[in-house]
């Protein structure tokens, strides 16, 4: 008597996400080696281990995470997967740190396109080796059709601090320089005018970058760095004014220096946004001491997504509760505050 065939063959190739995807069978086995595993190749996350197994020859470390939802996945000047590694290395960088590892957890929803999941993960393989960091581990989830709106990913990174200063907002000091590298407001408007459908003269793009490179550089020109913040949710205003809290100081910046394309100052007009708010994905401001200004700015400005740099104002005196006061191209003063709400959601 023949016996009965049990298993049941699957077959190899898919156009979309299945649930099966994320059962951890044979399926999700697949869907790591033929997509996933290749992209982000290197020798720790060869190890296939629960964990990387990594050596980091320093004292002290920089450790973050962040979780990306953007809407739309794709967008003028990168994607999802360019933005959870740039983001991740940004705010590792933000503290000093150089950024070396990274894990990737992705949650894919049912029906997602495995063509655009391949062509995620490769752009992020793409600002990995950009930034100079490693994808070494992570995981993926399927969730049911309608309850994932795509994609979203985690991240985390580990880096190096190899710089004696501590890079904290308390550290920032009465007359620093206030600098920031790069022009405002691209980020948030782009996906605005992207998810709205909306047409504009002139195309605007992300900024969404890496910003390792120019923050390295600025140690490596020996620039006295007190404090760095890259500019994302709630843009330059709630930067600013989230730091003048904590280091206690009054800020004072000048409208007429602030760096924003005339294309995203008239689409900011257009919609009714403030620029000052609006999200960043490849800009920072930087605190120096006053007499380290030009340095910093001209280190700067030799990075390509840095040209712009300037600096946009001061530290003027001790203030107990932090103020942040910009004066206006027509004379006026005028103190920033935290806005209520979120002027664009789904942004990051």
């Amino acid at each position: 008597m023949t016996e009965p065939k049990l298993n049941c063959p699957l077959p190899l190739n898919y156009e979309q996400i299945v649930m099966a995807h994320g059962g951890g069978g044979r399926m999700m086995q697949q869907l790591l080696d033929k997509i996933i595993r290749p992209a982000f190749d290197n020798d720790i996350l060869a190890q296939q281990h629960d964990s990387a197994i990594i050596n980091i020859p320093a004292n002290r470390l920089a450790f973050t995470t962040d979780s990306y939802v953007i809407k739309p996945l794709f967008f003028n000047g990168g994607d999802i997967g360019k933005l959870a590694v740039c983001g991740t290395v940004n705010d590792l960088a933000m503290s000093g740190a150089k950024p070396l590892y990274i894990s990737c957890s992705l949650i894919i929803e049912e029906g997602f396109a495995i063509k655009d999941l391949q062509r995620i993960v490769q752009s992020m393989r793409a600002s990995a080796d950009e930034a100079g960091v490693k994808i070494v581990t992570g995981d993926s989830k399927v969730v049911e059709h309608g309850k994932g709106d795509g994609l979203y990913i985690n991240t985390a990174g580990v880096g190096v601090i190899e710089t004696e200063s501590s890079i904290l907002p308390n550290n920032i000091r009465t007359g620093d320089a206030i600098i920031v590298n790069s022009d405002l407001g691209r980020h948030g408007i782009a996906i605005m005018l992207q998810r709205e459908g909306m047409d504009f003269a002139s195309a605007i793009d992300s900024d969404c970058a890496s910003l390792a490179a120019p923050v390295q550089a600025l140690f490596d020109a020996n620039i006295d760095v007190h404090c760095l913040r890259d500019l994302t949710r709630g843009g330059l205003s709630s930067c600013l004014i989230e730091l003048a809290a904590v280091c206690g100081r009054q800020f004072e910046i000048r409208e007429q220096g602030l760096p924003v394309r005339q294309d995203v100052r008239s689409a900011c007009e257009l919609l009714g946004f403030d620029p000052l708010y609006i999200a960043n994905e490849g800009c920072f401001v930087l605190f120096v001491p006053q007499s380290q200004a030009g340095a910093a700015i001209a280190t700067l400005q030799k990075h390509s997504n840095s040209q712009q740099a300037v600096q946009i104002g001061t530290v003027s005196e001790e203030h107990a509760d932090g103020r942040v006061i910009l004066q206006t191209a027509m004379g006026i003063s005028r103190i920033l505050e935290l806005l209520s709400g979120e002027q664009l959601p789904r942004i990051c």
